[in-house]
């Protein structure tokens, strides 16, 4: 699909001569509707990745101390087995005579027995917890690999949608002059100013606004570039709270709510695929990073199609 999606790219760009503004602003939006999936994608694919990464650290240490619990029951039991083997059957008999009692005898016998029985259900114990970890650790390992195959791949077709949205600037620049939606990046005071007492969603509100004509770049999460659930993900971060960077999973993160209820701060997310998202502000807008060549500005929530709405924290 990518491959198909960059060969189209230009050639239908440039078919005419001189395309006024808005012929490039529409030729652009449908072509950009192709790559913005590709793009979350790959937040998705990245941030598995470096999820996968983290736990992968996190079982090698806790495989570490199992590891030398193991060895050192290990090493105590194989000092017993020595010690029994090197008395074999003449111990038991010298046992015997010289205690002048087979009951003594029994009873020192049951207690080694006793001993060595306890020292191998911890030894059962250690190595089934090894075990579990260890196998958890293959898991992550396959994980890793299928995973870092995929951030490899999407890597490389990021350098190629980077390189033809360079193409998209310098034709949206010849047709529409330096910024050709300059004089609307916002529209309306809608922008609270965060002050003592403010709730968490009004500080991601104010953060988001404070980021409106900061140019949009893909997988950027700032401070001076965004896409766009990499400004709300540093939005609510900045309210404290924690959300993926990737459109799919803030859904998955957030509180479902009805346009009725919404609040600044509250997640717009849109088409089917749920490939875009926007930060609520209040009066029908939003914030939102929209696509190559533009910068993160205010815009109509009805606008573009809405999936749903969802509300962090």
């Amino acid at each position: 699909m990518i491959g198909a999606v960059l060969i189209a790219i230009a050639p239908a760009s440039v078919a005419r001569a001189d395309p006024t503004c808005s012929e490039i602003n529409a030729q652009l939006d449908d072509k950009w509707a192709e790559l913005e999936p590709l793009i979350e994608q790959y937040n998705g694919v990245h941030e598995k990745y470096v999820a996968n990464l983290k736990n992968q650290a996190t079982l090698s240490k806790q495989l570490n101390p199992l590891q030398l619990q193991v060895d050192l029951a290990m090493s105590r039991v194989g000092a017993i087995a020595t010690q029994l083997y090197k008395g074999g059957g003449a111990s038991a008999i010298n046992a015997v005579l010289s205690s002048g009692s087979p009951t003594q005898l029994s009873e020192q016998l049951a207690t080694l027995d006793q001993m060595a029985r306890v020292q191998r259900d911890q030894i059962a114990k250690v190595i089934a917890a090894q075990q579990k970890l260890s196998g958890d650790k293959n898991k992550l390992l396959a994980s890793a690999q299928d995973l870092a195959a995929q951030d490899k791949e999407l890597g490389s077709q990021k350098n190629k949608i980077e390189a033809e949205q360079q193409k998209f600037i310098d034709l949206r620049l010849k047709a529409c002059g330096v910024d050709p939606n300059g004089n609307n990046l916002r529209i309306g005071p809608s922008c609270p100013a965060v002050s003592t007492g403010y709730s968490k969603g009004q500080i991601a509100a104010a953060y988001a606004c404070n980021q409106i004509g900061k140019p949009y770049k893909w997988a950027a999460a700032g401070p001076d570039r965004f896409d766009c659930s990499g400004l709300t993900m540093m939005a609510w971060k900045a309210a404290g709270v924690t959300l993926a960077h990737y459109t799919v999973t803030q859904k998955s993160q957030t509180k479902r709510i009805s346009r009725a209820d919404l609040q600044p701060g509250d997640l717009v997310f849109f088409f089917s695929d749920v490939h875009h998202m926007g930060l609520y502000v209040g009066n029908g807008l939003m914030v939102h990073a929209p696509q190559t060549g533009d910068f993160v500005r205010m815009q109509y929530i009805d606008n573009l199609p809405i999936n749903s709405f969802g509300r962090p924290g």
